[in-house]
């Protein structure tokens, strides 16, 4: 009998064949161990749980068995898989730098060089014309290594030293590590286990930082190291003591305050401490109440606040800086029931908003002066946002501009003359012509009446006669938009005749805070059928028919593709689930897993039998059936912090036990890296060559 996360498993005999896991012809077939959980009433038959023992060896190599059965059943594919890498990377140019931003005095700005994989992080002081100075060349940094990511940066106020998180494993566990900007020399201090995030104090010699649970990997405790010191002398400075939050440290845009932030899925509270003196206590500015949501600004001498309170859809609220308890909050937005409020920036003399109105996030200037306004833009259908503004006295507002069919843009926009002027446009080689292909907004009528938002885009030319591939894409979580976003990797889809598509399904926030509410904890089936429907749309207009429609997903958007192949098996012809969120209950159940007990207000708390009954009906690993599923592809990392690898391979474990049919069902492990993929620029493409090559097989497209 062996012990595995507080629970217990019987375990029977070795798990694999003796075949070279080199190329394996036949799919590999999981032992089935027993293993037993009982919970209200109901007595949990898991086959598959001794997947999740990352260390045993037995599971590596039935990982590296699986890689082999994929590599074998999709080597006719090796030439298109290179084929469209090369594409996707040869669209990108080699030699390439940001647009500067300004902050303290120095123009900040990231580049690459022609042929590497990792950015370059420079600055240049007073003006653009002077001389580069390099803060980190992430190339050298990384050599060597199979995974390699720069967390955050922190320069601390006298432009001297350098604070930033390094991330190794690709675990989103990070290494604080500090460097000397005048010398050039790394510091020998280095602290583990953090979250990559520090803020410096206003004497640069005090830097805060927070530190992550080994388990959970939540961030619960708030740290004060003085430059040069022993990391064991290091001072708490606030530990988050409830399990359902997590917490960090920053610094305000004014950098006159420290800001601690304690969040869950529905509450925040927020702790300041003026900057200048950084051995004092923390104060805080409001305290939490549960379904209380708010975020604060601060400029001159008070604080915005942006909160739902008593406002579904948020409004803007200010306060003086010395009197922030919500008793002393004022209007200054009000609540609107079709329009979002979704950010803030402050200057000296405008306020600039971001807001979404049906679907589309709009940026709204704000005059101190009583003026007010929206930026216009060319297309229906596009994602706006606002940049890096670190500077307040400044008329000129950073945004940021896509569509479907228009790569990313930077633009300057004077709110007081409302000029918008262009930056930098990225520039798509290949002779990309965005005048070739086309966008629509189009909306489906869910079973319920609901009008679920689709975007699309196709090469123009595109038949709606059923003939055609489509891939739907969805996410439908954490009150996260699915934006109309551009993809020069794409291309190499649109170009070969297919259709890209968004479901703009319940459970993200496009059509406002009601949007995500009716997809979230009792109403997740909405998402579900929302993405279905939307499917059907397609196929009623005869965008394309059951042998051409592909879907596709990732995350919380892998459960989406978990949810609808169970639901929906026969109107896909293939899906790819990306690192999928798939065993609901076992993982909700878990405590000691990251992200398990600060999202109990997105799927519910399963220990409570109302929550635990609603999520069994629908987790995708519980309703595996058996029944002809459509092909698949999954893909998974080993170190995948937000989503256990063990998921998707269970998953794919079971699914094959159960499937009727003889479509294929394939895994891929990244035995490298985690939630986020490969982490170099190019490298990160050739799992997208994979998903692209694996769909165009299924459609028959062999070049």
């Amino acid at each position: 009998m062996t012990k595995l996360s507080g629970q217990s498993y019987i375990c029977s005999s070795h798990f694999f064949d003796d075949q070279s896991t080199t190329m394996k012809n036949t799919p590999p077939q999981a032992h089935s161990v027993t293993h037993s959980l009982s919970i209200h009433g109901e007595t949990r038959i898991d086959p598959y749980f001794w997947l999740n023992q990352r260390e045993n060896a037995d599971v590596l190599e039935y990982l590296q068995e699986e890689n082999a059965y994929l590599e074998s059943q999709l080597a006719h594919t090796k030439p298109l898989q290179e084929k469209i890498f090369q594409e996707i990377t040869g669209r990108i140019k080699q030699e390439d730098q940001s647009v500067p931003y300004l902050e303290n005095g120095y123009y900040y700005l990231t580049r690459f060089e022609s042929g590497k994989e990792y950015p370059i992080y420079s600055r240049k002081k007073g003006s653009l014309d002077a001389g580069e100075e390099v803060l980190l060349d992430v190339n050298e940094l990384a050599s060597g290594r199979a995974y390699y990511s720069v967390g955050d940066k922190a320069v601390s106020p006298n432009n001297r030293f350098l604070a930033f998180g390094e991330d190794t494993l690709s675990r989103r566990i990070y290494t604080l590590r500090f460097k000397d900007l005048t010398t050039g020399a790394f510091l020998p201090e280095q602290i583990p286990n953090t979250t990559g995030l520090a803020a410096w104090a206003n004497d640069n010699a005090h830097v805060f930082y927070t530190a992550k649970d080994p388990q959970t990997l939540r961030g619960y405790k708030v740290m004060r190291h003085k430059l040069g010191s022993p990391i064991e002398e290091d001072q708490e400075v606030f530990r988050e003591e409830e399990e359902t939050y997590d917490t960090f440290v920053y610094h305000s845009k004014s950098k006159k305050y420290l800001i601690i932030i304690s969040s869950q899925t529905i509450s925040q509270e927020y702790r300041i401490l003026e900057a200048d003196n950084p051995t004092g206590a923390f104060e805080v500015f409001h305290p939490r109440e549960r379904g209380l949501e708010y975020s604060i600004e601060h400029f001159d001498d008070r604080f915005y606040i942006r909160t739902n309170l008593h406002a579904r859809n948020f409004r803007l609220m200010v306060c003086p800086e010395n009197k922030t308890n919500k008793s002393f909050w004022q209007e200054v937005v009000p609540h609107r029931e079709d329009t979002l409020l979704e950010d803030l920036e402050v200057f000296k003399g405008f306020l600039a908003l971001s807001e979404r109105n049906q679907g589309i996030t709009q940026i709204r200037i704000i005059s101190f002066s009583g003026e007010d306004h929206y930026i216009s833009f060319p297309e229906e259908v596009y994602l706006a946002y606002t940049s890096i503004n670190m500077e307040f006295d400044r008329e000129l507002l950073r945004l940021g501009y896509q569509s479907l069919t228009t790569p990313v843009t930077t633009f300057d926009y004077n709110m007081r003359t409302r000029e918008l002027t262009l930056l930098k446009q990225e520039e798509v080689l290949g002779g990309f012509d965005k005048a070739n292909y086309h966008s629509e907004r189009l909306h489906a009528i869910a079973r319920d009446g609901a009008k679920v938002p689709l975007s699309i885009v196709y090469r123009k030319g595109f038949p709606k006669d059923g003939t055609q591939p489509v891939l739907l894409y969805g996410y439908g979580s954490y009150g996260f938009s699915m934006e109309p976003y551009f993809s020069a990797a794409r291309i190499s889809l649109l170009d070969r005749g297919f259709a890209f598509a968004i479901a703009h399904v319940r459970g993200g926030e496009d059509l406002g805070r009601a949007w995500y509410e009716q997809g979230k904890l009792l109403h997740k089936k909405n998402t579900f059928y929302d993405f279905i429907d939307c499917a059907e749309y397609l196929l009623y207009h005869h965008f394309t028919s059951r042998n051409h429609l592909y879907a596709m997903g990732g995350s919380a958007g892998g459960l989406l593709m978990g949810a609808v192949v169970n639901m929906r098996p026969e109107i896909w012809k293939g899906v790819v689930a990306v690192v999928p969120f798939v065993d609901v209950v076992t993982t909700m159940l878990d405590q000691s897993i990251p992200l398990t007990t600060f999202e109990y207000d997105e799927w519910g708390d399963p220990r409570i039998k109302e929550y635990y009954d609603y999520m069994r009906s629908y987790s995708p690993y519980d309703n595996v059936e058996k029944k002809a599923y459509p092909a698949m592809l999954v893909i998974t990392g080993l170190h995948d912090s937000q989503v256990q690898y063990w998921e998707p391979v269970k998953w794919v474990a079971k699914l094959r036990a159960y499937k009727t049919n003889d479509e294929p069902l394939l895994l891929f492990t990244n035995l490298d890296t985690g939630h986020s993929g490969a982490s170099g620029r190019f490298e990160r493409y050739r799992e997208t060559a994979l998903e692209y090559s694996f769909l165009l097989d299924l459609e028959g497209i062999r070049d």
